[in-house]
C-alpha cells in the first residue's frame, strides 16, 4: 500500500487522503470515519499522529476507486488494512465523501517523503491512462520537431511541462529552466517501431506547470491507427541563461546592472531550492504558507532563471526565515513574471509565525556535474576523499585524479557537495590519509578557490593546466564531509544595535578577556591590576535557522575547563 495527501488548497500535513491498492489509485469514504482512522493513516504518511480529520470532500473530489468505506480503526493499527472495513473496493459513496486528515507537523524519525503539495487540475484520466506526474518545468523555450499537423499552428506546447505524449518509444527529456528553441522538422526512423499514441491537439500557453493543465484530447481505440499524418512530438531542451557554461562572471554583471533582486531563494542546498524571502521597504521578509501552491511557487522559479516549480513547500520546510512576514495567501495564476503582480493578503502578526514559512524546490536542467565528481575512503556516501574527472569533454574516457588540499576550506567543500548532490558541507579536510583506500593517486587539480554559490568546482577559480601543490602526497588531497541538513546561524543585529553601551571596566576584573584576547593591543602596556579600560558592551542572541542543531567543530573529548567560564 501506497498513501499520499492531494487536493487544494492545503498545506503539506493536510488533504484528502488517497491510497495506491492494485495498481491504482483511490480515495477513502468518510462514513463512520474516525480520529483513530486519521491516526493510523498519519503515521502512514510518516506523521506521529493527527490533530483531526475531514469529511465531505473538503479537499476536493478525488478521481478513480473509492477504496475503502466504513472504516473503523482503534487507533494502533500499523496498517489502515489492518481496521475494520467492508472490504476493498465496496462502496455505496460517491466522491463527494471523500475523506481527508489533518496531521501533526511532526514527523517520524527517519522518514523520508517529498510532501509534493499539487495544484487542483492534477491529471487527466481516461479509463486507465494518467497523464505522468514526472514533466518538464516550464522552459523559457522550446520546440515541437514533430507535431501532428492540425497542430503546427501552436508552436507553445513545449513550453509547458512536457511529459510523455506518445508511449515508451518516445522521448521525454529532463531539462528545465530551458533555453530558445526553435520549430523545425527532423525525420525520427520509427519504421521498425510500434507507437502507440496517447494525445493529440496538445494546446498550451506556455506557462502551465504541468502538461497535464494544458488542452488536449485523447486518442480513444485503435491506438496504434493514430496518427496517420504525424510523427511523434519531441522536445529540443538548451540550458537556460544561469546555467550556460563559463558565464558565472557574465551573471554576476547582470545582478550588479539590475540592481538588487526582490526576491531570493534561502536555506536550500541544492541549486533552485530554499525558503522564499522578498524585499520590501528595504527589508527582507519571507512568505506565509497559507493557500501556497504550485502556481505561485512557479512563478518565483521562473523569475529566478529556473524551470517551473517540482514542488511546493510548506510548514517552513527550509528553515524559519527571520524579519517581517511580508506576503500572506499569494494566489498567482501561473502567467505573473513576478510574485508581485500576484494578488495576495497583507500580513498581520496574528496571522502566521516564521514556522509558517513558504519555500519551493524549482526544476533545473540536467547539467550531468555529478558524473564528474565523486568520493572514495569514506565510511558513509557523504564523506570521503575527492576525485574529479579531467578530459571528459572531447570525447575521450575521463581521466580520474586528486584535488590538492592547500587552501581548501568549507566554500570548496560546500561546491563539492552540492556537485555531488549530497546537500551541506559539514567539513572541508586538508589531510585525508584515513581515506587512503583508492588507487587514484595523481593530483589533477590545485588553487582551488570558490565563492560558494558554484555549481561545479570547475566553475571555481584553479591553476588549471599549471598544477602548484606543495604537497603532492595522496595524504594531503582534499576531503568533504556532507550533511543532507546543517545549521545556519543568524546574529540578531537590531538587538546589538539596542543595548550597545560604554563602560569603564576595572583591569583587575578583566584578566579572563585579557587571556582571550578580548582586549585591544595596547592593554598589554597597562599597569595591571591598576586603572581601567573603556569597553564597548552589548547584548547578543544567535539564531539557528537551519534544520540541523549547531554543535562545536571540535569534539566533547577535545573541550578544556577554563575558570574563566
Amino acid at each position: 500500500l501506497k498513501f499520499r495527501l492531494a487536493g487544494y488548497p492545503r498545506k503539506h500535513n493536510e488533504g484528502r487522503i488517497e491510497v495506491f491498492y492494485n495498481d491504482e489509485w483511490g480515495t477513502i469514504c468518510d462514513d463512520d470515519f474516525t480520529l483513530g482512522n486519521a491516526h493510523v493513516l498519519c503515521r502512514h504518511l510518516g506523521f506521529v499522529a493527527a490533530t483531526g480529520w475531514a469529511h465531505s470532500a473538503k479537499y476536493g473530489k478525488g478521481v478513480g476507486r473509492i477504496w475503502l468505506d466504513n472504516v473503523n480503526c482503534a487507533g494502533g493499527e500499523k496498517s489502515i488494512g489492518d481496521c475494520k472495513h467492508r472490504g476493498w473496493g465496496n462502496s455505496d459513496c460517491s466522491h463527494e465523501e471523500d475523506a481527508g486528515v489533518i496531521c501533526k507537523d511532526e514527523r517520524i524519525p527517519g522518514f523520508k517523503d517529498s510532501n509534493v503539495i499539487e495544484v487542483r487540475k492534477l491529471m487527466a484520466r481516461v479509463g486507465s491512462t494518467r497523464i505522468p506526474q514526472s514533466t518538464l518545468g516550464g522552459c523559457l523555450g522550446v520546440g515541437w520537431h514533430h507535431i501532428h499537423p492540425r497542430d503546427r499552428k501552436r508552436g507553445t506546447a513545449a513550453h509547458a511541462a512536457a511529459g510523455r505524449v506518445a508511449d515508451d518509444t518516445s522521448t521525454s527529456t529532463g531539462l528545465t529552466g530551458c533555453g530558445s528553441g526553435l520549430l523545425f522538422p527532423c525525420r525520427l526512423f520509427t519504421e521498425r517501431q510500434q507507437l502507440n499514441y496517447r494525445l493529440h491537439s496538445v494546446s498550451c500557453t506556455g506557462t502551465e506547470v504541468h502538461l497535464s493543465m494544458c488542452a488536449f484530447e485523447f486518442y480513444r481505440g485503435n491506438v496504434s491507427a493514430a496518427c496517420r499524418a504525424g510523427m511523434p512530438a519531441v522536445v529540443s531542451c538548451l540550458p537556460g541563461p544561469l546555467f550556460a557554461a563559463g558565464n558565472a562572471h557574465k551573471r554576476k554583471q547582470r545582478q550588479q546592472q539590475q540592481g538588487q533582486p526582490r526576491i531570493r531563494l534561502k536555506g536550500g542546498a541544492r541549486i533552485g531550492e530554499g525558503r522564499v524571502e522578498v524585499l520590501r521597504s528595504n527589508e527582507w521578509g519571507t512568505v506565509c504558507d497559507d493557500r501556497w501552491n504550485l502556481l505561485s511557487a512557479s512563478v518565483v522559479c521562473r523569475e529566478l532563471g529556473f524551470g517551473s516549480a517540482k514542488e511546493a513547500l510548506t510548514g517552513a520546510r527550509m528553515g524559519q526565515g527571520m524579519g517581517p512576514i511580508h506576503l500572506n495567501e499569494v494566489q498567482c495564476q501561473g502567467t505573473e513574471k513576478s510574485l508581485w503582480s500576484c494578488p495576495f493578503r497583507n500580513i498581520t502578526q496574528e496571522d502566521c509565525k516564521h514556522t509558517e514559512d513558504a519555500a519551493v524546490r524549482c526544476n533545473i536542467p540536467y547539467m550531468g556535474y555529478e558524473n564528474l565528481i565523486r568520493l572514495s575512503g569514506g565510511r558513509s556516501r557523504f564523506e570521503g576523499r575527492v576525485e574529479v574527472a579531467v578530459g571528459a569533454g572531447d570525447g575521450s574516457q575521463p581521466h580520474w585524479g586528486l584535488v590538492c588540499g592547500e587552501g581548501w576550506g568549507t566554500l570548496e567543500a560546500m561546491v563539492a557537495c552540492r556537485q555531488l548532490g549530497l546537500g551541506f558541507a559539514n567539513h572541508g579536510l586538508q589531510e585525508t590519509w584515513y581515506w587512503d583506500t583508492s588507487n587514484v593517486t595523481e593530483m589533477v587539480m590545485s588553487g582551488v578557490k570558490c565563492t560558494g554559490h558554484e555549481m561545479s568546482l570547475s566553475h571555481c577559480q584553479h591553476h588549471g593546466t599549471s598544477l602548484s601543490c606543495r604537497n603532492t602526497g595522496t595524504r594531503f588531497a582534499a576531503g568533504v564531509i556532507c550533511s543532507e541538513t546543517a545549521s545556519d546561524l543568524l546574529l540578531h543585529a537590531p538587538l546589538v544595535q539596542e543595548t550597545a553601551y560604554i563602560e569603564d571596566r576595572p583591569l583587575h576584573m578583566l584578566y579572563c578577556a585579557a587571556e582571550e584576547n578580548c582586549l585591544s593591543s595596547s592593554a598589554r602596556l597597562a599597569n595591571w591590576p591598576y586603572g581601567h579600560r573603556r569597553l564597548l558592551r552589548f547584548s547578543s542572541q544567535i539564531h539557528n535557522h537551519g534544520r540541523a542543531d549547531f554543535r562545536p567543530k571540535a569534539g566533547r573529548h577535545s573541550w578544556v575547563w577554563h575558570e574563566c567560564h
